[in-house]
């Protein structure tokens, strides 16, 4: 019989080691004073920025205020080299944090959490690592990320393919070299667009699959000099208290009027002052009403539509690559670097695989019901599980031994995004539920992370041993964010938002998409009434 493993016994358990798990770790050991640990999956700190190293990776929210707010010396300290850093770049910052607040003596890598159960009678948590590793703690805190359990989808004959295979969220870590070879890509969402021009710059010939137009927005990167960084640093505290004012994360606000109130010629100037921009501020910066009405949204798709006509210069090949089908914004906005002109290349091919479906993966390429594409790489860009994916990998069990997977069967049910009903003392940062993955992480993951350590601190003050979100008002908060959503264009369109890439999976609108603000203001309601919504005890009342 083998020996049992040794129980370790903590305050918070912490899951996963990228930005959301790291600040976690600084609020509950050094603001709080918690014995915690953060296991992390990977051989290294970084969360996405780790395990995303595809060719052309890179952040599509400005890096000025993609990254923390908490210290103003990490702010003065720090200096990005361009308005949109790359993925090397951003793993850097985060390692420099792990290293900068001594956060490596508490983190625990290449330890896959497995397993998590409620014991109610000592509202504690027993949790299991792959390693045979138990730990009980009082706070399970879920930092898995929305965007990090892999989509490979199930396509037949994979296994047969006789070349090389790969899925942008799991790059080899030294790289892949396509000089000589026939590659083909799959998916054309964010990854995809940013990945195009880069493989196609060094490969043979690119073959990208396509099921889903696109609107993608020019990045307009470009380095940033020492005297740009000189005037960031002296208003930072400006753009942070922008950030958290605003609807998504970002410094800028939309303008307050609707397009309707502009001449079409007032519009066009609008859409080519912000398209000339680039970047998020063209969604986030233009019309009050993009996402929620459509004659609004039709007049802004048109521009991008004709943008795409403009830039690619064969008719056929441009139709193809202008979205007709979902609302501009309904789906995730990518931004990129030449990805529509990659398509004027001799040695780039798009191929329709709405009109004529994927089939099955041949050992020599990928065959269509239009034919056969012979390849030397396939390279999935086809996601990821999002949003509930990475947690449901874990067998969580909460009260009564009730699993999260049959808890979520109809689609993740969460109050406020933050806790699940019969899952005491479980927190999830930017869980479904919350603004997350509609906002600039970063600022929606410190306004998570500040919320629990508070409500941490109140019930440490207090005595308190167990928090649990109530049904009714897990209930009432699941409907609330379907009504909103119900009021925008974002239930237009088959996206990852609704997990529509995944097989079988329950379509249900998961992140909350009434903005930061109206967000942020119910959080911090409901901790100043006493976490009204919540039930709070102690096991030994």
């Amino acid at each position: 019989m083998a020996p049992q493993a040794e129980l370790r016994a903590l305050d918070a358990v912490i899951i996963g080691a990228g930005f959301a798990g790291l600040y976690a770790l600084h609020r509950m050991r050094d603001v709080l004073g918690l014995d915690a640990r953060v296991y992390e999956a990977g051989d290294g700190v970084g969360g996405t920025w780790y395990w995303n190293r595809y060719p052309g990776a890179r952040c599509d929210s400005e890096s000025f205020y993609y990254c923390y707010s908490f210290s103003e010396e990490l702010e003065q300290e720090w200096e990005w080299t361009s308005k949109y850093p790359e993925q090397p770049e951003i793993l850097g910052y985060l390692n420099h944090v792990a290293d900068r607040f001594d956060l490596r003596r508490d983190i625990q890598l290449s330890t896959r959490v497995t397993s998590a159960e409620f014991d109610e009678s000592a509202d504690l948590w027993r949790v299991r690592t792959e390693r045979g590793e138990e730990i009980s703690a009082r706070y399970v805190i879920s930092a898995v990320g929305c965007l990090s359990a892999a989509n490979v989808p199930d396509v037949p004959g994979l296994d047969r393919f006789e070349g090389d295979w790969y899925h942008t969220g799991r790059w080899p870590h030294e790289g892949v070299d396509f000089t000589g070879k026939r590659v083909g890509l799959i998916g054309t969402g964010s990854t995809g667009i940013q990945a195009t021009p880069v493989i196609a710059a060094q490969a043979d010939h690119l073959t990208v699959f396509q099921r889903t137009a696109n609107y993608s927005i020019p990045a307009r990167n470009k380095p940033l000099d020492a005297e740009e960084w000189a005037e960031i640093k002296t208003r930072y505290r400006e753009i942070r208290e922008r950030t958290r004012a605003s609807r998504a994360g970002f410094p800028y606000a939309p303008t307050e009027r609707s397009a309707e109130d502009l001449t079409p010629a007032e519009q066009q100037a609008l859409c080519e002052e912000l398209w000339a921009e680039g970047g998020f501020r063209f969604l986030w910066g233009s019309f009050h009403d993009l996402l929620s009405n459509e004659q609004t949204n039709d007049i802004v798709a048109e521009f991008v539509r004709g943008k795409i006509r403009e830039v690619v210069h064969d008719p056929e090949v441009a139709e193809m690559l202008a979205p007709k089908d979902h609302p501009y914004g309904s789906k995730r906005p990518p931004i990129d670097t030449d990805y529509y002109a990659t398509f004027n290349r001799d040695d780039v091919t798009l191929v329709d695989i709405r009109r004529a479906p994927i089939v099955e993966i041949t050992p020599r390429g990928v065959r269509t019901e239009a034919g056969e594409h012979e390849l030397d790489v396939i390279v999935f860009a086809t996601g990821f599980d999002a949003m509930t994916g990475a947690l449901l990998r874990i067998d969580i069990r909460g009260r009564d031994g009730q699993s999260l997977t049959e808890k979520w069967h109809g689609g993740p049910r969460t109050y406020l995004g933050l806790q699940v009903a019969g899952f005491p003392n479980l927190f999830t940062i930017t869980g479904p539920g919350s603004p997350s993955v509609l906002t600039n992480m970063p600022v929606a993951i410190e306004q998570h992370v500040e919320w629990i350590s508070d409500c941490i601190e109140h019930m440490r003050a207090k005595g308190l041993t167990r928090i649990e979100a109530q049904p009714d008002a897990e209930e009432a908060w699941v409907d609330h964010v379907n009504d909103v959503a119900s009021k925008t264009l974002f239930i237009k369109a088959a996206s990852w938002y609704v997990g529509a890439n995944i097989p079988g999976k329950k379509r249900v609108f998961m992140p909350y998409p009434g903005g930061l603000i109206e967000y942020g203001k119910r959080c911090n309601e409901v901790a100043s009434s006493g976490y009204e919504g919540f039930e709070l005890g102690s096991a030994n009342a």
